[in-house]
Parts: C-alpha cells; sequence; structure tokens
C-alpha cells in the first residue's frame, strides 16, 4: 500500500509539472519581443508619414512659397490613421479663373504703378482694363511708363491658393509684354516675396509674341497670398497687357 501511494504522488507531480511546462510554453509563443514591437510601430509610422512627403516633395523647405507657418510633428500612432492636412502642395491638378474676363474680379481688385498719373487719354488704359479677351478702345491696361518698375496688382480679398497666369497683349495694336516676373505677399503690411525658380534666383515668365494669342503660365509649386503682382521684364513697343489669374481648386492627394 505505500509503494502504491508513493507512485500516486509522484504520478501526480509529473502530470503538475507536464501542466505547468505546457502553459508557460504557450506563453512565450504568444508573447512577442519587445524589439519586434517596437520593429512593427516604427513601420506604422513610416507608412503613415509616406504619404505625407510624397506629396509634399519639394515643398518642405522653410522659403517654400505654400509651405504653412506651423509645422506640427506627427505622434506615433497606436493605429494606422488617415494621413494628416498636407502642409503644401508641389503642383496644382485643378485649376479655376478668378474672374478678370467674366466680371467676378472688380475694379477696386486691380491697381498699377503710377494709376494716379493715368489721366487725359490714358484713363481709358487704366489697370481695370485688363481682363482676358477684352475688346474695343481701352480694352487693355497699359504703362503710363515703359521701364522695368512698374507693376500691376490684385488684391484676392482673401487669402487663396495662385496656380497660373494668362496673358495677352493689346486687343487694337501690336504691344504687349514678352517677359516678367510675379511678387506676392499674404498681409499687406509684409514684404513682397519674389517667386523663385528651382536654383533661387527671380522666376522669368515668358508672355506674348502676339496681341491675340493666351499665353498660360502654370505655378509649380503655386503660392498662398492675397496679393499678387505682376511685373513686366521685357515687352514689344510698350507694356501693355490683358490677363487672368488661375485658382487651385484642391490640393495633391
Amino acid at each position: 500500500m505505500e509503494a502504491t501511494a508513493r507512485c500516486a504522488a509522484l504520478l501526480s507531480l509529473l502530470l503538475i509539472s507536464q501542466a505547468l511546462i505546457a502553459v508557460h510554453s504557450q506563453e512565450e509563443e504568444e508573447a512577442v519581443p519587445e524589439d519586434e514591437l517596437q520593429e512593427e510601430d516604427q513601420q506604422v509610422i513610416e507608412t503613415w508619414t509616406g504619404n505625407v512627403k510624397a506629396c509634399t516633395c519639394d515643398c518642405e523647405s522653410a522659403e517654400s512659397p505654400t509651405l504653412t507657418p506651423e509645422v506640427v510633428p506627427p505622434v506615433p500612432p497606436t493605429s494606422l490613421p488617415a494621413p494628416p492636412p498636407l502642409d503644401c502642395m508641389p503642383e496644382c491638378p485643378y485649376h479655376k479663373a478668378l474672374g478678370f474676363e467674366s466680371g467676378l474680379v472688380t475694379s477696386e481688385q486691380i491697381s498699377c504703378s503710377n494709376e494716379e498719373q493715368h489721366t487725359g487719354w490714358y484713363s481709358s488704359w487704366m489697370p481695370d482694363r485688363a481682363r482676358l479677351n477684352n475688346q474695343g478702345f481701352g480694352c487693355a491696361w497699359l504703362s503710363k511708363f515703359n521701364d522695368q518698375y512698374q507693376w500691376i496688382q490684385i488684391d484676392l480679398k482673401e487669402v487663396g491658393v495662385v496656380s497660373g497666369i494668362l496673358t495677352q497683349g493689346r486687343c487694337d495694336a501690336d504691344e504687349w509684354i514678352t517677359k516678367y516676373s510675379i511678387q506676392y505677399r499674404t498681409v499687406e503690411t509684409l514684404n513682397w516675396i519674389y517667386y523663385k525658380d528651382q536654383t533661387g534666383n527671380n522666376r522669368v515668365f515668358y508672355g506674348n509674341s502676339d496681341r491675340s494669342s493666351t499665353v498660360q503660365n502654370l505655378l509649380r509649386p503655386p503660392i498662398v497670398a492675397r496679393y499678387v503682382r505682376l511685373l513686366p521684364l521685357g515687352w514689344h513697343t510698350r507694356i501693355a497687357m490683358r490677363m487672368e489669374l488661375l485658382m487651385c481648386m484642391n490640393k495633391c492627394t
């Protein structure tokens, strides 16, 4: 009897030990090393932010015209969220005319250099006449002076994303702008900013070669601004132009 009791006790201990070993082994199989968890979290973060980098492209520069003033760094997520709002866009996918041709842009929104000297005959060629496809006498803006200190300015009334410019020459004479540069700002009290090319120089846009053709220049990247100035750098016979601004209707996705 004593030998039988000892065998039963040993058998019970053996069964309990095997059960504990099985439970421990299962826990080890289910447990994931901390290093692997961190690696998985890092992959989630990189996937989450990768879309943003692909969309912002070269817009991450502090001098980018479409960079927002404050950029909040992403917080590591516990699960994959929707991409955060974009800070800027390299190119606008959709464009819409601001309203020079349609008349949505009012005369008060358009001004020019030396406007107070547009008297007499020049009073018929004020900056508000610089509307795309305008016809008849006074169909364009004519600058009182022909030098590189002249400009025509548009006040959008609110900050918007400008994505392109259309230009034409004077409708009834061989006078037009051959090249120009762009300045912009978001607030009237700030200094003007030149639109730059990829080398950091002031971008030169090429304009017209006749009086009637429309020349389109897209801004890549577009600019965030309320005030936009076009500064003629070259012209045929006289500084004369009709124009339209294009507004960006959607950020890149």
